[in-house]
């Protein structure tokens, strides 16, 4: 199972003076999905404001995020209370789904059949706690086939720059990682490498490979990996970008959007 990142399309919003710099997904927007994954330049934009010249006509989604694994309509944003959760699936034509990240992924999925959308704010937590699994959950009892759908994970930290301690990296090793799965033993690579920096007694910080192990859970939910696509961006690297909590322990984060 290799990962292959690729380069995202890169784009530019003009609104009056401003412009909002964003990427986007090449089989997205093969498929007429209309989407981006922006940069710091949205960070203190309003959202409705952005949306307005996007979707003039759409309704702007969107959530207080806790690193659940908790899903919910996009209909249901729509209330007086900004809900908790960490995903949304659109479920009328008018919508558009908005999720805030730094370091964690965000994940936007489209049926390409149903023309249903969602988008995910994954990081280690997500990943522990199998918010994958419950998007793909979700799609099913709406009636969507998992060969239908294609997915799109945007910038986010590397591994490179993604360290933790031994106890977290085995916590996260037991619950993010399906280890009876047929994708999880065709790569024993994984398993070895885990192994070997956890048993290395002069290994402090192990380097987690969260968008390893987001690809890893796509193909178990059986998505074909011709559906898949990861942006080679990480926001820990690119200052000029992306704000990164690891970099700089800001709470500024950027957009991202997906419309049906």
């Amino acid at each position: 199972m290799t990962l292959n990142q690729k380069n995202f399309q890169e784009g530019e919003l003009a609104i009056k003076d401003n412009y909002f710099k964003y990427f986007l997904s090449p089989i997205l927007v093969k498929n007429n999905f209309e989407h981006g994954f922006f940069t710091k330049t949205s960070s203190e934009i309003n959202i409705s404001f952005l949306s307005s010249y996007l979707n003039s006509n759409n309704k702007s989604c969107f959530l207080k995020q806790i690193h659940s694994n908790e899903i919910v309509f996009a209909s249901n944003t729509q209330g007086k209370e900004v809900l908790e959760a960490d995903g949304m699936v659109s479920d009328k034509g008018d919508q558009n789904l908005w999720i805030y990240t730094a370091d964690c992924m965000p994940i936007l999925f489209a049926d390409k059949r149903k023309r249903t959308v969602a988008a995910i704010h994954c990081g280690r937590k997500g990943l522990e706690t199998k918010i994958i699994n419950n998007i793909i959950k979700t799609f099913k009892n709406q009636g969507c086939q998992v060969e239908d759908l294609i997915v799109a994970i945007g910038p986010s930290i590397s591994k490179k720059y993604y360290l933790v301690d031994k106890k977290t990296s085995h916590y996260f090793f037991i619950h993010a990682c399906d280890k009876g799965s047929i994708s999880f033993l065709a790569d024993k690579n994984i398993l070895l490498n885990f192994k070997r920096l956890i048993n290395n007694k002069n290994q402090i910080l192990i380097p987690l490979d969260l968008k390893q192990i987001a690809l890893m859970q796509l193909l178990n939910a059986s998505i074909p990996i011709s559906n898949i696509e990861i942006s080679n961006m990480c926001t820990y690297e690119s200052t000029q970008d992306f704000h990164s909590w690891r970099r700089s322990k800001t709470y500024l984060r950027q957009w991202n959007f997906i419309s049906p």
